[in-house]
């Protein structure tokens, strides 16, 4: 075993130093130089440690941007021109593969030296390297340059608790200064903006201006980088490629397909900051909308221009519509949006299809700016985007589903009111199933009432449900329709936000509250207090921590109601200072109220304070890692299930020991 070692590390040392030796035309690969990085780190040789990694940085560096380089050189000088043949499009392709071979080659080398796994891919992209180099960083007694690999790291990993307590401690260290805490990897476009937007909060509107045009410019650059990355080789999700057999048409229809949908998400990764999951609502818009009010302070006819602009992506939209007719009979003239990128268009087209699949990270950015002192013009505060009007969402799978309310009618981002999710029929079993499974304080360490002593809580969850029907203590058939409404709402949601990976249940929860008799009068409490699902509600500093205790691993959520035959428990959605009431939901057999789980919606329940208000509450995560564990064992049973009705032999799960 320590032969094989040593001779697998004689030979990569000896390639890496081959490689460092070689022509300077000729790039290290990243992933080799990641490799003895780690190893350097392991044996403790931490200058080399801090040398090879940040090699490594660099390298994978240089190859992005070679291939961004090369692809658009090449896409410029072969492109694919009007009229189309099919012996055209192949000789451009032909054509264009080489230019980029060619290209890339004599910028970094043979390119299978570049090609590396997606383990050491997903590193780099998690930002990993730079924990290990804050580690060396501290050994080798660089304190400031461990500040900023902390830093960098931090910023896309801030749920990491021990990197947060090494920050702590370097700026607590004698001579450490602010400008040592940088962000090494900082997207130049979010930079720009993030400044812009405290520049504009501190009244500095000249300087709010050129930051919001430069984040722009910037944006722009990086949109064109982004799209000319996807134009690389594509995976086929669900085929193995050393089997996929189809023809070539069928293959390059797959390939562009592809190529559109990351295409497509160019459009929420530059609008999503690092360490998050979802992007920034109305980004590119909003540099607009900053940007229009800004020039109305100084008084510059821009204002009319951005506002122009910002009208492209949301035509229509009340508070700039007469912002614009304002600045017209101010300035005397029509005006005219600007000339922004050609992939403007296709962002305000994309934007609009998935309106309903934004989340808004940051209220503070997203309130509109209306001309304060000129009462004729419209305050908008809650900052929707129109096209939520035209687009509603994505499908709803089921036919019998009803729309009834969407984000805008709610007032608020990431919201929808769906009917007739189920059947009164199945409301009625679901019901019956409650009273016969839920146990007081499931859920919440028993506590049979955790969130008001004015009511009782009970609750059960689809596994316990599905044994309870396994042993005949319950109908069977009422279990397995917990577990299929279940997925039937989860197939909604991820399909209603237009979610392009998978949803994941978190927790699936068969609740009901009844209020306790005797302890109603004159309540003035919650029956569930105002609370965020992923984040910790700070409603004095208008904020939602993302933090532990929280559950920061859920992305969206869920109620479907069982009946609506009892007094108050209304849901309601409020603004972040958690008294302002945005929207209230009443609930109803078959009623779905569904949304995203950050600070962008607060939420709680009214007091029930009369007979018992029954529900399936779900949670979901995008995070496989976050995989609700009663859930997958849930998944076993209904699978032993379905083999044994279907005359198979089954997985043969004992119930009792799924307990």
């Amino acid at each position: 075993m320590d032969v094989n070692f040593s001779f697998g590390r004689a030979l990569s040392l000896a390639l890496l130093a081959l490689l460092l030796t070689s022509s300077a035309a000729i790039l290290k690969p990243y992933d080799l130089l990641y490799e003895n990085a780690v190893r350097s780190f392991t044996e403790g040789d931490y200058t080399n440690a801090v040398r090879y990694m940040e090699g490594a940085l660099s390298s994978y560096a240089e190859v992005t941007s070679a291939q961004v380089r090369c692809r658009l050189r090449c896409q410029d000088q072969h492109p694919f021109d009007a009229p189309f043949r099919e012996l055209q499009f192949f000789e451009v392709v032909l054509h264009r593969s080489a230019c980029i071979n060619t290209c890339i080659e004599e910028k970094i080398g043979t390119q299978s030296m570049h090609k590396v796994s997606e383990d050491v891919i997903q590193d780099f992209n998690r930002r990993i390297p730079y924990n290990y180099l804050q580690l060396a960083y501290q050994k080798l007694k660089q304190p400031e340059d461990a500040a900023a690999a902390a830093h960098t790291y931090f910023q896309a990993n801030p749920e990491h608790v021990e990197m947060g307590q090494n920050l702590e401690q370097y700026k607590n260290q004698e001579g450490m200064l602010e400008e040592h805490f940088v962000d090494r990897e900082a997207r130049p476009h979010q930079r720009s903006f993030s400044a812009g937007v405290r520049l504009y909060d501190d009244g500095d509107y000249e300087g709010a201006i050129v930051m919001f045009e430069k984040a722009l410019v910037e944006y722009y650059r990086a949109d064109v980088k982004c799209r000319a990355l996807c134009q690389g080789p594509q995976r086929f999700e669900g085929h193995d490629h050393l089997l996929y057999r189809y023809s070539l048409h069928e293959l390059i229809s797959d390939h562009f397909t592809q190529t559109l949908h990351c295409d497509h998400e160019c459009v929420r990764d530059l609008a999503t900051r690092p360490g998050r999951l979802s992007p920034m609502e109305n980004y590119l818009p909003l540099h607009y909308d900053y940007l229009q009010f800004a020039y109305f302070h100084g008084e510059k006819p821009e204002a009319l221009q951005c506002a122009h602009t910002y009208l492209m992506f949301h035509q229509g939209e009340e508070f700039m519509t007469d912002n614009v007719k304002y600045y017209q009979e101010v300035l005397g003239t029509l005006g005219r949006p600007r000339e922004v990128s050609a992939h403007c268009v296709c962002w305000a087209f994309q934007m609009c299809v998935n309106s309903e699949a934004l989340i808004l990270n940051n209220t503070n950015t997203s309130r509109q700016r209306s001309l304060h002192g000129f009462p004729q013009l419209t305050v908008n505060t809650r900052g929707l985007c129109p096209c939520a009007f035209i687009c509603l969402g994505g499908p709803l799978v089921y036919d019998s589903v009803q729309l009834v309310q969407n984000s805008v009618a709610l007032n608020g981002t990431q919201r929808v009111l769906l009917d007739d999710v189920i059947s009164v029929e199945e409301c009625s079993d679901l019901k019956q199933l409650a009273q016969a499974v839920t146990m007081a304080g499931d859920g919440y360490r028993g506590k049979m009432s955790p969130h008001t002593p004015n009511e009782r809580f009970e609750g059960a969850t689809v596994l316990k449900t599905l044994l309870y029907g396994f042993e005949g203590r319950v109908p069977l058939k009422s279990a397995r329709l917990f577990y299929d409404v279940s997925e039937r709402a989860r197939r909604i949601i991820q399909s209603y936000f237009l979610l392009n990976s998978t949803l994941h249940f978190s927790y699936t929860h068969l609740v009901c509250r009844t209020a306790i008799t005797g302890q109603q009068d004159h309540r003035n409490d919650l029956s569930h207090p105002i609370h965020a699902d992923n984040c910790l509600l700070d409603p004095e500093a208008n904020e939602c921590w993302k933090e532990p205790p929280a559950y920061t691993y859920r992305d969206y959520s869920a109620l479907l109601y069982l009946n609506g035959d009892f007094e108050g428990g209304e849901f309601i959605f409020t603004e972040m200072d958690a008294k302002t009431v945005t929207a209230s939901v009443k609930p109803k057999c078959g009623r779905m109220v569904g949304f995203s789980s950050g600070g962008e919606n607060p939420h709680g329940v009214k007091a029930v304070t009369r007979g018992q208000r029954c529900a399936v509450a779900l949670w979901f995560t995008l995070d496989p890692l976050f995989r609700e564990l009663e859930r997958l064992q849930a998944d076993e049973v209904v699978q032993d299930l379905d083999s044994k009705s279907a005359g198979h032999q089954g997985l043969n799960i004992n119930p009792k020991d799924e307990l």
